[in-house]
C-alpha cells in the first residue's frame, strides 16, 4: 500500500507519496496562508491531498497529517497549535468530511521523531526522543518504532515545562517555559528584552562566533538553558539517543557546549546519552506524517 503524508506547518502545506519500500515518489508545498482562516486551510489541505492521488494512480494508500498540537482526547478538537486557528477546531472530523476517507492526525514533533526512528539518525535505537528546535520547540517519543502519545496526548512537550517559574510569559499561559528561553523566536524575544536590541538570532550567533558581548553571554546562557531542559527530560526517559531538529538544530556548538551543559545535569555516574543532529531535514515531518497514516 502507498503511503500520502501531509506536513500541516505555519507557513507551508507539505505533501509526499511513499512506495510500499518507503521511497518518495512525489513532493509538493504551497503556502499554508493561515490569515484566510480555517476553512482556507481545509481547502489547502484538500488540493495538495487531490494532487497526491492523481499522481500515484489512484491507488490504494493510507495517509496521515502532522501538525503543530494534538487532538482532545476529551473533545476531539484540535489544541495547543501555535497556528491558532486551528484550535478548538474538529479538524479530523471536517478533513475526514472533506476527503470522504478516514484522517490519522499526529502532532509534528511526534512525526519528526517517527522518521528519524525509522528512516535517519536513530535508526535501530529503541527508545527515541525527537527535539523540534524552530519557532516554538516541541518534543516527540518513540519506542520500538511507534509514537508514544500518553493520555492526554502531550507526551514529548518539554517544550512547555517551565524551568523558570518567574521567567518570561510563554503563550501557553505559562511562564519560564523552556520554549521561551530555546526556540528561535523565545530566544529573539529574549535578547531584545534584554539588550533592548531586535536582532535575528543568525545575527547573534555570528557575535557568539567572533566573540562579541553581549552575545557571547546570551549565549551561553542558552547553553545552561539547553542543558538544564534536556537533562531534566533525560533525567525522566533515559532514552537511547535524543535527535535534534528545527532550524536551531543547526548551531554547531549545541553538540559540544550544549552537550557539556546536559552532561552536568544528567544524574548518573557518567553520560551515556547520544545527542546527535537530524539526518532527514525538514523532510522529516512529512515523511513521520506518511509513515503515521492508516
Amino acid at each position: 500500500m502507498y503511503k500520502l503524508g501531509i506536513d500541516l506547518g505555519g507557513t507551508k502545506i507539505e505533501g509526499i507519496a511513499l512506495n510500499e519500500q518507503n521511497q518518495e515518489l512525489f513532493r509538493l508545498r504551497i503556502p499554508t496562508e493561515q490569515e484566510q482562516g480555517y476553512r482556507h486551510i481545509l481547502s489547502n489541505i484538500k488540493k495538495v491531498y487531490d494532487r497526491m492521488v492523481v499522481e500515484i494512480g489512484g491507488h490504494d494508500h493510507s495517509f496521515g497529517i502532522g501538525t503543530p498540537g494534538a487532538l482532545s482526547r476529551r473533545t476531539g478538537l484540535l489544541k495547543n497549535s501555535n497556528t491558532l486557528c486551528l484550535n478548538g477546531q474538529p479538524l479530523k472530523a471536517d478533513l475526514e468530511a472533506e476527503l470522504s476517507r478516514p484522517v490519522i492526525i499526529e502532532n509534528d514533533a511526534n512525526c519528526f521523531a517517527l522518521a528519524e526512528a525509522i528512516r535517519g539518525a536513530a535508526v535501530g535505537k529503541e527508545l527515541v526522543f525527537g527535539v523540534i528546535m524552530g519557532t516554538g520547540c516541541g518534543g516527540g517519543i518513540v519506542y520500538k518504532e511507534n509514537v508514544i502519545t500518553g493520555l492526554q496526548a502531550i507526551a514529548g512537550e518539554w517544550g512547555h515545562t517551565s524551568i523558570a517559574p518567574n521567567g518570561p510569559a510563554c503563550w501557553c499561559g505559562n511562564r519560564g517555559c523552556v520554549e521561551t528561553f530555546i526556540s528561535g523566536a523565545g530566544l529573539e524575544k529574549l535578547y531584545a528584552a534584554q539588550f533592548g536590541k531586535q536582532l535575528p538570532l543568525a545575527e547573534v550567533v555570528n557575535d557568539f562566533r567572533n566573540q562579541r558581548e553581549p552575545a557571547v553571554t546570551f549565549m551561553q546562557a542558552f547553553f545552561t538553558n539547553f542543558g538544564r531542559a534536556l537533562g531534566n527530560l533525560i533525567n525522566i526517559m533515559d532514552p537511547d539517543m535524543v535527535v535534534l531538529g528545527g532550524g536551531l538544530s543547526n548551531i554547531d556548538e549545541l553538540y559540544t557546549e550544549g552537550v557539556n551543559e546536559v552532561a552536568k545535569c544528567v544524574f548518573s555516574d557518567s553520560f551515556e546519552t547520544p545527542i546527535v543532529k537530524n539526518k532527514l531535514g525538514d523532510s522529516a515531518g512529512v515523511i513521520g506524517a506518511a509513515l503515521v497514516g492508516r
